[in-house]
């Protein structure tokens, strides 16, 4: 059976373990002040991150922000639902495939370490922009 056979649900733990280890690859080489071999540099990883507003799309009531990974067939981001100050307070991973998706929301080490993550971002005030820029057209 292909990947393109199975649904979304029978797929997104892989690909979600998959992203958490390239990511503590890249991570660990940044922090170094390297590159990482096979995947490259932290800060082109991805292809976006940005501020989804609250209503964006149907039924979704709750802002977030996106880092998101890949887009088309299949896609995958990475969600961070804020408080107001800017504190996390869920953080999902979301894998869609033509017309289907799944996702989970992230406990333990892998919200642990994609917090660090997300200080990182905050660190460089990208939230805080991308906020004011979705809001502020």
């Amino acid at each position: 059976m292909t990947d393109r056979n199975t649904s979304c649900e029978q797929r997104v733990e892989d690909h979600l373990h998959s992203r958490i280890q390239d990511l503590k690859k890249l991570w660990e080489a940044y922090c170094k002040g390297e590159d990482d071999e096979q995947e490259g540099n932290l800060c082109d990883y991805g292809l976006c991150f940005d501020y989804v507003a609250p209503d964006t799309f149907l039924e979704q009531r709750e802002g977030y922000f996106r880092y998101q990974l890949s887009y088309g067939g299949p896609s995958d981001e990475f969600r961070f639902y804020t408080n107001p100050d800017f504190s996390v307070h869920r953080i999902e991973y979301w894998f869609v495939d033509w017309f289907d998706g799944a996702h989970r929301t992230l406990s333990g080490s892998d919200e642990e370490f994609m917090g660090e993550l997300w200080a990182w971002f905050c660190e460089c005030d990208t939230p805080r922009h991308e906020f004011e820029k979705t809001m502020n057209g």
